[in-house]
């Protein structure tokens, strides 16, 4: 499991004061891409051996809202893997509460978009450190 801090700045409110739905989105590729790095996989050199990443399917519940200022953490665990695919739960809570909720599956493809199996370097990245 990796964890991500977040702070919920004005931009990332709506005219109610909650955090814009959108912006969990947000906040869970953040944490993705952090979590990726931390396994020490540089996302560019991939991308020059043409291999990316895309967001296959999100399946997501909005629990609670979040406010302003509120200090955030998004957890992010690893939850299946096959040759081609990567799914992760990530969460979002403040304090322990839970606020959102979603399962990302990821595909890799080439650079022009064809499906690809994930690369040697990611076989071992649904594992915990």
């Amino acid at each position: 499991m990796h964890t991500h801090p977040v702070t919920v700045h004005y931009e990332d409110t709506d005219l109610s004061g909650f955090v814009y739905h959108a912006n969990y989105l947000k906040f869970i590729e953040r944490a993705r891409s952090d979590w990726v790095r931390q396994k020490g996989i540089d996302q560019n050199a991939l991308r020059a051996a043409g291999t990316v990443f895309a967001v296959h399917r999100i399946e997501a519940d909005f629990l609670a809202p979040a406010r302003l200022e509120d200090r955030l953490t998004v957890t992010t665990t690893p939850a299946d893997r096959s040759p081609a695919r990567l799914t992760l739960l990530q969460e979002v809570a403040r304090a322990g509460q839970v606020l959102f909720r979603a399962r990302v599956t990821l595909v890799a493809m080439s650079t022009e978009g064809r499906p690809r199996r994930l690369p040697d370097a990611l076989k071992h990245i649904g594992e915990n450190p």
